[in-house]
């Protein structure tokens, strides 16, 4: 169901995430995120010149290949619109991702490294839906492959998905269909 209808307003900015998970042969995976931004009007920009309505102000990528820990292998950040002529220019500071875990402190993380001079403020913004991505990409195929070798030690393990957001509330009730052991509400 969409949001309720809104009153008179002028559009002005859209802004469009894309995020899209991948499997490689060779067991890794890549992550892309790519980020456009476009006003509904045209506007004169010194070192581009004429914007013309529709056309990006911003448009960036960035693809992470990760192993099945989350562990980010590779790293490519590019530019390809930006108001400012050196915007592309820190792509390379990206690499500083190589190593690190999309685990809990991730964001934080990201920010003590490519935060303020040292990154681009949209790409490293980028870094969380491209995170959540990498997440629903490759935890629906782990579980799959946990449930297929019927490993008993997994199964007492408590998910780490409880808690994360309101419907996965320990004390709930998806919890409590799907995993009624770590099941805290009441009984």
């Amino acid at each position: 169901m969409p949001l309720s209808p809104a009153g008179q307003r002028e559009h002005l900015h859209t802004r469009n995430v894309q995020c899209q998970g991948f499997r490689r042969p060779d067991g890794l995976w890549e992550i892309e995120g790519r980020i456009v931004d476009v006003k509904t009007y045209a506007f004169d920009n010194e070192w581009r010149g004429r914007v013309e309505a529709g056309t990006p102000v911003h448009e960036m990528w960035i693809r992470l290949t990760v192993d099945d820990t989350l562990t980010i292998r590779a790293v490519e950040a590019k530019t390809d619109h930006s108001p400012y002529r050196i915007c592309g220019d820190i792509a390379p500071a990206f690499q500083k991702l190589v190593g690190l875990r999309m685990v809990p402190g991730f964001t934080v993380k990201t920010r003590e490294l490519l935060g303020g001079t040292e990154g681009c403020t949209h790409l490293v913004e980028l870094l969380g839906p491209v995170a959540t991505t990498a997440f629903q990409t490759i935890h629906s195929r782990r579980e799959r492959q946990k449930r297929a070798a019927a490993d008993p030690a997994a199964a007492k393990k408590r998910p780490r998905i409880i808690d994360t957001c309101h419907a996965l509330a320990a004390d709930g009730e998806v919890v409590k269909r799907f995993w009624p052991d770590f099941y805290t509400g009441p009984k």
